[in-house]
């Protein structure tokens, strides 16, 4: 009920009325059944938008440092991320994977949208970077769907390192399912992975139009920040 409130009375119309996004293939959403949303990640306002305009619930896994603030920041903050659907996990790896794929297929078991960045990281240049294979294990271990979203121009409306978004139009361009179900059952080897995982973000790179870097955007965030040091 919250969350319906917050989308549809107080956030979402206000939000929707201020940035006009416009939108590409929403009948490439399904009206019931598991999905996996798995879009590029330009701005830290993609997880609000795309919600927005999906006409279900969708849940996006989220860092689990965005709900630790303090104070009336950090509650503000809570109150709107969990309004927004998004789950806290650790990124911190090891167990803390394990526990994301979890978390993950826990909401397509319950029959429900799941949003996902295969980059692991916002982008820090605005282009498209290498997936990681955890979306690609997601998808075939739960069986369902995987649709690629491109978010357009939200890294213009709130760029890495601000906090208050810019007003401007954005866009939303969502393809069509993709099907890797010829890989059933091989979600333990390592080469499917890639493969599927390669493919979605070719996916993404063609909706998107963004210029592809065959790298890690974590990597390339670590190297700035080693040579700013």
């Amino acid at each position: 009920m919250f969350y319906w409130f917050m989308k549809n009375i107080v956030i979402g119309p206000l939000l929707l009325s201020l940035f006009r996004p416009w939108i590409i293939g929403l009948e490439h959403i399904p009206k019931t059944g598991p999905v996996i949303l798995a879009s590029n990640h330009l701005s830290f306002i993609d997880s609000v938008f795309l919600p927005l305009v999906v006409p279900r619930r969708v849940a996006f896994l989220a860092k689990s440092d965005y709900f630790t603030g303090k104070g009336l920041k950090g509650w503000a903050t809570r109150q709107f991320l969990t309004a927004a659907g998004q789950l806290p996990i650790d990124r911190s790896g090891g167990k803390a994977s394990e526990d994301s794929l979890n978390t993950g297929l826990r909401v397509l078991r319950d029959g429900r949208i799941l949003g996902i960045y295969p980059e692991g990281t916002r982008s820090p240049d605005a282009r498209l970077y290498r997936g990681r294979t955890g979306v690609a294990r997601m998808v075939l271990e739960s069986g369902v769907p995987v649709i690629p979203v491109a978010m357009i121009d939200t890294e213009k409306a709130m760029p890495t390192g601000t906090r208050i978004p810019r007003v401007r139009r954005i866009g939303i361009v969502i393809g069509k399912p993709l099907d890797f179900s010829r890989f059933e059952g091989m979600e333990g080897d390592r080469f499917v992975l890639r493969s599927v995982t390669d493919e979605l973000m070719y996916e993404l790179r063609q909706l998107s139009t963004q210029e592809y870097v065959d790298v890690y955007a974590s990597s390339v965030k670590e190297k700035r920040a080693s040579l700013s040091r």
